[in-house]
């Protein structure tokens, strides 16, 4: 396993995106990020990072898979340091912002999907 954490809470505005087509991201952030931060992101415990996450990976994200797609050129080293990135899932070989992983399944993530100690897991 390259990557593991767990969602310990999440900020009031950090699931409305799922909820918008256009958007379909959430972000995350280790659960020491600021409150004007913590309000839109899903917050996690500090990661065990083992290794960089890479395209073709798997991400399980509440126990939902993904497939990384594309992977932006601040995206490791923040997730790396801060435990912060965008998870887009919309696919596609170019990331859309240089902090944002692109992911590809088959079922989407929802809202009702994301609960205290569910995981994200990159293999």
């Amino acid at each position: 396993m390259k990557y593991y954490c767990e969602i310990t809470s999440w900020g009031e505005e950090s699931l409305l995106f799922l909820d918008d087509p256009n958007a379909n991201f959430i972000i995350i952030f280790n659960n020491n990020a600021p409150a004007e931060l913590a309000e839109f992101s899903v917050l996690h415990t500090p990661a065990n990072y083992n290794a960089d996450p890479a395209v073709g990976d798997t991400m399980i994200i509440c126990d939902k898979a993904f497939t990384i797609t594309a992977i932006g050129e601040e995206a490791l080293h923040t997730l790396r340091e801060l435990g912060h990135c965008t998870l887009s899932f919309k696919g596609g070989e170019t990331p859309e912002r240089p902090g944002c992983i692109m992911l590809q399944g088959d079922v989407a993530l929802t809202k009702d999907d994301v609960r205290m100690g569910a995981t994200i897991e990159v293999h």
